[in-house]
């Protein structure tokens, strides 16, 4: 797989907008990936050093409208740690 197929993209909530001064950034990934491909991915498209990566795969939720239910899409969210002395992510870096 290449990089760009491994990250589809960033994921901004709340919570992540608060671990990006830590060096903590939550993207969704491909469903099929792993935490190897993960860490080779970031540091190929952003060119900075990876500490950790910890991968959740996100079950969809039942929603309703009237009579009519189903679930949203399952996917895969990838929280990447970057190390002490890398560079932030300049993508994020305008965010907060």
């Amino acid at each position: 797989m290449k990089a760009y197929d491994v990250i589809i993209k960033p994921i901004l909530s709340e919570k992540s907008y608060a671990d990006i001064a830590n060096k903590k950034y939550t993207f969704l990934v491909a469903k099929n990936t792993n935490k190897i491909e993960v860490r080779q991915a970031v540091e190929e498209i952003f060119g900075v050093k990876v500490a950790s990566v910890n991968i959740a795969n996100i079950n969809g939720k039942l929603k309703r409208q009237g009579k009519t239910q189903g679930y949203t899409s399952d996917y895969k969210k990838a929280y990447v740690t970057l190390t002490a002395d890398s560079k932030a992510i300049e993508f994020f870096e305008s965010l907060s």
